[in-house]
């Protein structure tokens, strides 16, 4: 059991050495001064895990019954099935009302028809309010994961154009290398002198090759 937590201890020490390591190096800041997404989207970045996900569904799955109420409630106010319904209902209670004359129960000037659109007003705009804000922290969910995977995504690719400055250095190096190293032969090469021995061997073994040819 000590060894299981001895190792995930471990993890987590070199897991946030390695964060500190890459905000140091990728965004110019100390471990204590990352906002509270960006530790995660390092340790996505460590761990090579894929940070992009459907916010939206994350973020209806937790509304409450009274929170999806309101929305539908908001979203039917806002159609046109709505507007359409309402006009028919006003129109329908004005007329009525108007060829009743003497007989009508709520007659001009409609006290009756305002106390009830007053009542309707007082109850729906707090309902579409709330809806507002329920939509305005969604976006700010959408803002906040696009953040995420544009900021992993920028990091990415900075890690990968590291990699590819050390790959074409050490190909530099090597090719630096072999460029010294023959010309290092060349110049022991110039220094023999015409008669050696070498000489004589480089000459015969040319020879004995194009005769094979």
């Amino acid at each position: 059991m000590s060894t299981g937590n001895d190792t995930e201890l471990a993890g987590a020490e070199i897991g946030a050495a390695a964060i500190e390591s890459d905000a140091n190096k990728y965004l110019g800041k100390a471990f204590e001064l990352l906002t509270e997404r960006e530790p995660g989207v390092f340790l996505r970045l460590i761990s090579r895990h894929a940070i992009a996900h459907d916010s939206n569904q994350s973020f209806d799955a937790k509304l409450t019954p009274p929170q999806r109420l309101a929305d539908k409630v908001a979203e039917f106010g806002g159609s046109w099935t709505f507007i359409i319904l309402f006009g028919i209902v006003l129109a329908g209670w004005v007329a009525g009302n108007l060829l009743a004359a003497a007989g009508a129960f709520d007659p001009y000037p409609f006290i009756f028809l305002n106390l009830i659109l007053s009542m309707l007003a007082a109850v729906q705009a707090p309902v579409i309010m709330m809806s507002q804000n329920r939509h305005a922290a969604k976006d700010r969910v959408d803002a906040a994961h696009d953040y995420e995977v544009n900021l992993k995504a920028e990091i990415e690719i900075m890690a990968l154009h590291d990699k590819l400055d050390e790959l074409r250095n050490t190909d530099l190096k090597s090719l630096v290398a072999q460029q010294q190293e023959t010309f290092a032969l060349l110049t022991k090469f110039d220094a023999w002198p015409a008669g050696s021995a070498a000489i004589e061997h480089l000459k015969h073994r040319r020879l004995a090759c194009n005769c094979g040819r």
